[in-house]
C-alpha cells in the first residue's frame, strides 16, 4: 500500500490554522454585567437614585444588606431576577451591557398577561460607578 505522504509545510499550515482559532476562541470575552452601579428609578419623568448595586457574573447584591441576592440570566435579554423583591424582574438589553448608563425596565412577574415581559411596569437606569 502506498500512502500520501504530507509535506511538512503542509502540517504547519494546519498546525497554525488550529493554533489561531483556538486563540481566537479564547480572546472572546462573554458579556456579562460586572461592577457597581447606582441605579435610578423614574418616577414622574425624575429619576431618583435608590442604592447601589454590585453585579458579579451571574448574582448581583445590593449595598443594602436587608435585599436579598438575585440572579442574572444571559439570553437575547439580560433578565435580573430577584430585584428588590421576588415578583420583579429587570430587563436590558445586550446591546447596552458595555455602556456606562444602562436602561432598565422593571416587570412584574404577577401579572394577569402571559408574557409578564411584555408589559413594562416600570423603568430605570444602572449608572457605572468608576
Amino acid at each position: 500500500m502506498k500512502f500520501i505522504e504530507e509535506k511538512p509545510l503542509d502540517v504547519m499550515k494546519y498546525f497554525i490554522l488550529i493554533i489561531a482559532l483556538i486563540s481566537f476562541n479564547l480572546n472572546q470575552d462573554t458579556d456579562k454585567l460586572n461592577g457597581r452601579y447606582n441605579y435610578l428609578i423614574e418616577d414622574n419623568n425624575v429619576y431618583i437614585q435608590k442604592d447601589k448595586i454590585t453585579f458579579k457574573d451571574s448574582v448581583f447584591v445590593f449595598d443594602n444588606k436587608y435585599m436579598p441576592k438575585g440572579k442574572i440570566s444571559y439570553g437575547n435579554v439580560i433578565l435580573l431576577d430577584n430585584f428588590i423583591n421576588t415578583d420583579l424582574i429587570i430587563s436590558i438589553s445586550k446591546d447596552q451591557i458595555k455602556k456606562d448608563t444602562i436602561p432598565f425596565y422593571m416587570h412584574d412577574k404577577k401579572h394577569r398577561v402571559m408574557n409578564y415581559l411584555d408589559i413594562v411596569v416600570g423603568k430605570g437606569k444602572l449608572i457605572r460607578i468608576k
